[in-house]
């Protein structure tokens, strides 16, 4: 009589695959779910630079322009300078001349879970003069 089925090793060798695969798959989803976080700071970072924008037209420079221009700050209701619990990033500015330097910063510590095991940053600076834009990221955001 000829029994139907898989032996034991053949089911050991299935799962083996399988959890690979599991994770290779795990590790790809964690990395682009990282990157789509990105998004909420390439977002605010833009409404910094229309803030920076709109102070440039006014004063021919971006001389004066800092945090508190750029709404950012500890209340509620500002763009977080510091990690806090509704934000993945922390952002700041630096303004000289023509040029607007925006950071956002991944959260470590305090932020909007989870945290990364890396503080990350990506880079918005705005050359006023020439119309200019450049990013930068050590993550890929």
């Amino acid at each position: 009589m000829k029994r139907k089925g898989f032996t034991l090793l053949e089911l050991l060798v299935v799962i083996i695959i399988v959890g690979v695969l599991a994770t290779l798959g795990f590790q790809q989803y964690a990395r682009v779910i990282e990157k789509s976080r990105g998004a909420e700071a390439r977002a605010v970072l833009g409404s910094i630079r229309t803030s920076a924008a709109g102070h440039y037209l006014e004063h021919r420079a971006l001389t004066g322009f800092n945090d508190d221009n750029a709404g950012i700050g500890a209340a509620a209701d500002q763009i977080p300078s510091a990690c806090r619990g509704s934000n993945y990033f922390s952002y700041g500015v630096n303004a000289t001349g023509d040029t607007l330097t925006g950071t956002a910063t991944r959260c470590t510590a305090s932020g909007k879970t989870p945290d990364a095991s890396t503080a990350f940053t990506l880079t918005l600076t705005s050359d006023f003069a020439t119309g200019s834009d450049a990013w930068a990221s050590d993550f890929g955001y």
